[in-house]
């Protein structure tokens, strides 16, 4: 299986478990890894034929955007079941950090998995 790659996409967010999250914007840091066979597009040079990593950046970031999370798992689990089910990605592999959370650490988050290779 091939995977599209999608970086260090940076969003606004309301995310947090406390009062004080929930009335503020913080900036959350997606990593994404989205199955494919890339091969027609290659083959084509079509972008109907391929992933649109415009098309799913601008729907994670107005997902992550719109809604108001306390875990960040939430927010993964959401983004991976949304770009399965929108975009038919077999499988994908979502990281959400969300920088400065923990004093000391760069960033915390999480990686899940969902779907088959």
């Amino acid at each position: 299986m091939d995977r599209v790659l999608i970086e260090a996409l940076k969003v606004e967010a309301s995310i947090g478990i406390f009062d004080w999250e929930q009335r503020i914007r913080q900036q959350v840091i997606f990593d994404l890894e989205l199955g494919t066979d890339a091969r027609r597009a290659a083959e084509s040079d079509l972008i109907e034929d391929a992933v649109d990593y415009k098309a799913v950046t601008k729907r994670v970031s107005q997902l992550a955007g719109e809604g108001r999370w306390g875990l960040v798992e939430k927010l993964a689990e959401a983004t991976a079941a949304c770009l399965r089910e929108e975009f038919g990605i077999p499988w994908v592999r979502v990281t959400v950090r969300k920088p400065g959370a923990v004093t000391g650490a760069a960033a915390v988050g999480i990686s899940i998995e969902r779907g088959h290779e």
